[in-house]
């Protein structure tokens, strides 16, 4: 039987746990202001110890050229993570501050900006024709072609990822794991699709991916959910990863990032956890490596790449899982989810330097700094460029050919 003084010691560290449980779900829902910031390792949140110093930058011999195509002064971040959209031949982007523009794709020219009287905290889903950006108060808000509002909704919590226009839907996660199916003509709650929060979850801006009539959502406790587009019917569950370890800190394993979606397989990706890729059709796991990452992934005909959450990149067999190489000198230097462009794997970090891997050896093949400030969000394919946008306020289109 356990001493006086050995039991002392753990009630303490129990009641500390549920603590800081409480107070880290409180963060995802809005609470807890000391722990309302995203962090890229979420659980370096309970560490004394100074963060590790990030990896020097390799030097690159002939590197590949990038260019920039046009830079833009959107707004600031803040302590959001904003993602620009790509739609009818413009770009749509926002800031916190509740600004939301419009420009040209080819040329960066503005074509409208305006400024929403909303803290905005999430990135922009658009069609062309539909613009909707979300608010820190759960507040959804659809504007025109042409920047006018159209409609305002109200969902239950904060939201931290871009919405998605999808016909006649614009599809909403909040933070508080619900998702919201909005009618895009009016802002009609269409339907709500809920799974309970796990003990402690990662504030991040976790979002959702539509396709083939269906919604694609990774969550906590490392599942990943397909859901009807019509009414929000679950059509299947899989198990990315299973939480493990004994404490409530070592169990946290949540889906992060976006989900890939193909025509017959989808990958996700966990912290804590596993990459795996399932079978489309009826949710059957087609093979899973250990792999933690709290950025997401990126998918081409061949591979799917990780950023592992201490700043080494993976690239996996699509087909098989079996690995292909691993570039791990970029130690510590809180990568975005990689973007396979070109003969090419692009990231950002959070120095604002823009990577490029070599997509069949995983070696440096090139490197462009911009404003200074995080790469929080994974870049958005453009042509045959691409997108990022700076914590700082700044999106550049860039190209390596």
């Amino acid at each position: 039987m356990a001493s006086a003084a050995t039991r002392a010691p753990r009630a303490r560290a129990r009641a500390a746990s549920r603590g800081l449980a409480a107070c880290l779900v409180a963060a995802v829902l809005g609470g807890c202001g000391s722990f309302s910031q995203f962090s890229l390792n979420p659980i370096d949140w309970f560490s004394r110890s100074a963060p590790p110093p990030p990896a020097p930058l390799v030097p690159i011999a002939n590197p590949v050229p990038v260019r920039v195509l046009w830079q833009v002064s959107v707004g600031k971040a803040e302590l959001a993570t904003f993602t620009p959209a790509v739609a009818a031949g413009s770009v749509f982007a926002a800031a916190a501050d509740g600004t939301v523009v419009r420009l040209d794709a080819t040329t960066g020219r503005q074509v409208w900006r305006v400024r929403l009287p909303n803290a905005l905290t999430g990135g922009v889903g658009a069609d062309g024709k539909l613009v909707a950006v979300g608010s820190s108060e759960g507040e959804v808000i659809a504007l025109d072609e042409d920047g006018g509002t159209l409609w305002r909704a109200r969902v239950s919590s904060e939201v931290l990822a871009a919405p998605v226009v999808a016909g006649e839907f614009v599809i909403v996660r909040s933070a508080d794991n619900k998702i919201f199916a909005l009618d895009a003509r009016d802002g009609r709650r269409r339907w709500v699709f809920q799974r309970a929060a796990a003990a402690l979850a990662i504030r991040s801006p976790a979002g959702v991916v539509v396709a083939g009539g269906f919604v694609f959502a990774g969550f906590s406790g490392g599942k990943l959910v397909a859901l009807a587009l019509a009414n929000g019917g679950q059509r299947w569950e899989g198990t990315v990863a299973l939480p493990k370890g004994t404490t409530e800190l070592e169990r946290v394993s949540d889906v992060v990032g976006l989900p890939w979606i193909g025509e017959r397989e989808g990958c996700a990706v966990a912290y804590q956890g596993r990459v795996a890729c399932f079978n489309l059709g009826n949710g059957t796991q087609l093979w899973a490596r250990d792999v933690s990452s709290s950025a997401g992934l990126g998918v081409d005909a061949r591979s799917v790449y990780v950023s592992e959450d201490r700043g080494a990149v993976a690239a996996f067999d699509r087909a098989a899982g079996r690995s292909y190489w691993r570039q791990d000198k970029l130690a510590n230097r809180q990568l975005t989810a990689p973007l396979p462009v070109g003969a090419e794997v692009a990231f950002g970090d959070f120095e604002g330097q823009v990577h490029l891997l070599g997509r069949d050896s995983g070696a440096f093949v090139g490197r462009i700094a911009t404003d200074g400030t995080a790469i929080r969000s994974a870049p958005v394919p453009l042509g045959t460029g691409f997108l990022v946008q700076t914590a700082g306020g700044n999106l550049y289109a860039l190209a390596t050919r």
